[in-house]
């Protein structure tokens, strides 16, 4: 049986158009979280997180990436996602999971979460809410 060690929570925004953002071709954050790992070996750590994305031009991508550490760390999560054809109109949200198995034995471990959009997507796109990231760590010990 796992042994919970942390859970932690980024809400960027909180409501479908709370925001709007243009999406960029370079990586813009909107989550940050710093699990306490308690420089257990080999941690377990689970991410996830929704966007909302409006406007898009149909069939562009944008990706999500995860990065462990606060900038120019290990990417451990990228995710390209097609725009939907509920977007040109109005919004739609994207949830994404994904799992740190090499997670080093540290006493807190940072996670950061960046979006950008593919060439078309920023013409038309943008981040219209919510934006959460999230994660919790557990040991196997």
């Amino acid at each position: 049986m796992g042994t919970f060690l942390d859970m932690r929570s980024s809400m960027n925004a909180n409501a479908s158009g709370s925001i709007g953002v243009s999406l960029t071709t370079t990586p813009q954050l909107f989550g940050i979280i710093g699990l306490q790992t308690r420089n257990v070996a080999n941690p377990i750590v689970t991410l996830a997180g929704t966007i909302g994305i409006s406007g898009g031009a149909l069939g562009n991508t944008f990706t999500v990436e995860i990065v462990r550490g606060v900038t120019g760390g290990a990417t451990i999560y990228t995710a390209e996602m097609a725009i939907a054809l509920n977007v040109l109109n109005g919004n739609a949200l994207y949830s994404f999971n994904a799992q740190d198995l090499n997670a080093p034995a540290a006493e807190e471990t940072v996670y950061t979460a960046f979006i950008s959009g593919g060439p078309l997507a920023v013409l038309t796109g943008a981040r219209n809410g919510p934006e959460t990231f999230y994660g919790t760590a557990s040991s196997t010990v």
